[in-house]
């Protein structure tokens, strides 16, 4: 980790306090992520999720303010201690899970398989909402014991899997307000539990939808010249438009269009009046991501321009890159160096996948931290997004102890 920016780790009879602090939780916590991981809910429909987070929030002395639609709730765990003076307002830190699950079978044969069919929690989310819940308890009762030096705002936020809702939505509804810097995590089957990983900019890429849609005068193979022929422009699209940005485009930023749909025609000797590709775009820059949408569609026009045909660019903005504030990656380093030692840190690569805790990261500083999950005695774990993907639950309790140290040195 020696890329890793360095902050002054926690005293160790703090460490102590949050290790007798976190025990009695990490039983309780296992059996909330399996309940969660049986009952899945898909984004915008977590109302089960969220009413088993305002009960159990509520139960330990915590004032919940649940989101509109009944879907989502922030609480604030206030500190008895403000480190900025008597006169001034409490410094407030955030810790964000995301709630929702994914449209996929669960191929699992555990005890905890999920028990709504075609959904699953194939993406960790069950594992991120038991962490940023267990760090919630834990630091409510580290406040009852004068120990926080300042607010702490859990974020437990819906949709993370649907364009367009989840973080604005939440954001929108007053989630930083107040807020100085902002923590998540998110589940890493390629690293084995009780390691961590970390990196200053950007971390996941963007995701956009991009469609394509050509028209044109159909017509017999045998006479292509009497025709508009649509087949013959979509592949030159699916080549020629990856390989023109490559071109426009700072290879640094990571940019990639891969497509993933195609659709012309019934016939084999029948060139189609109309066809479609589809595919997403990603990047890792944000000033590429601001001008993407516009470049890929003036190049798909130009590239279709000489063969006739009528087109259509549908271009769909996502989600932006998760950019690591650089402070926010420290914070994140010391607390993790603090609970589970120096080695346990890693610099880890960039990836290409999607994250919408990006938006958050729009309006104030932080980081994203990858957590853990792969049982040490597997070297493969199935990846993200699949049917059989499953964690170590251990990693359960570590992340709760990393995201509470983090709020307390982000407060300190």
């Amino acid at each position: 980790m020696t890329d890793l920016p360095i902050a002054p780790a926690l005293f160790p009879d703090t460490v102590d306090e949050i290790e007798r602090a976190a025990k009695p939780y990490d039983d309780e916590l296992v059996a909330l992520r399996r309940d969660l991981h049986a009952h899945p809910e898909l984004g915008g429909s977590e109302v089960r999720t969220s009413r088993m987070l305002v009960d159990r929030l509520t139960a330990a002395g915590l004032v919940v303010r649940p989101l509109a639609g009944g879907t989502g709730l922030l609480c604030d765990v206030e500190g008895t201690k403000n480190r900025l003076g008597p006169d001034r307002p409490r410094r407030t830190v955030a810790l964000r899970a995301d709630l929702d699950a994914l449209p996929l079978v669960d191929e699992k044969d555990v005890p905890y398989r999920s028990t709504v069919p075609g959904v699953c929690h194939a993406c960790g989310h069950d594992v991120h909402t038991a962490t940023v819940l267990g760090a919630g308890l834990v630091l409510a009762d580290l406040a009852r014991q004068g120990l926080v030096g300042g607010n702490v705002r859990l974020v437990f936020q819906p949709a993370e899997e649907v364009i367009g809702a989840g973080a604005p939505e939440v954001i929108a509804a007053g989630a930083l307000d107040q807020v100085e810097r902002i923590f998540a995590l998110h589940c890493d089957p390629r690293e084995v539990v009780g390691r961590v990983g970390l990196r200053v900019g950007g971390i996941t890429a963007s995701s956009d939808q991009v469609t394509v849609r050509l028209t044109g005068r159909g017509g017999h193979t045998a006479r292509p010249h009497l025709t508009a022929d649509v087949v013959y422009a979509l592949g030159e699209v699916i080549t020629r438009l990856p390989a023109a940005l490559s071109r426009r485009v700072d290879p640094r930023a990571g940019l990639s269009l891969v497509w993933g749909r195609v659709t012309a025609g019934t016939s084999s000797n029948v060139i189609p009046d109309r066809g479609e590709v589809s595919g997403t775009v990603r990047c890792l820059d944000l000033g590429v991501w601001d001008a993407t949408g516009a470049l890929v569609t003036r190049l798909a026009e130009e590239i279709v321009a000489p063969y006739g045909v009528g087109c259509v660019i549908e271009y769909v903005r996502g989600v932006p890159p998760v950019v690591n504030e650089r402070s926010s990656v420290a914070i994140l380093a010391a607390a993790a160096r603090s609970i589970l030692g120096t080695p346990a840190v890693r610099s880890t690569e960039q990836s290409l996948g999607g994250e919408d805790f990006a938006w958050y990261l729009e309006d104030v500083p932080g980081a994203l931290l990858r957590l853990g999950v792969r049982p040490a005695d597997e070297e493969i774990s199935p990846d993200l997004h699949r049917g059989d993907f499953d964690v170590d639950e251990r990693s359960i309790g570590i992340g709760v102890r990393v995201l509470v140290a983090s709020a307390l040195l982000a407060l300190g």
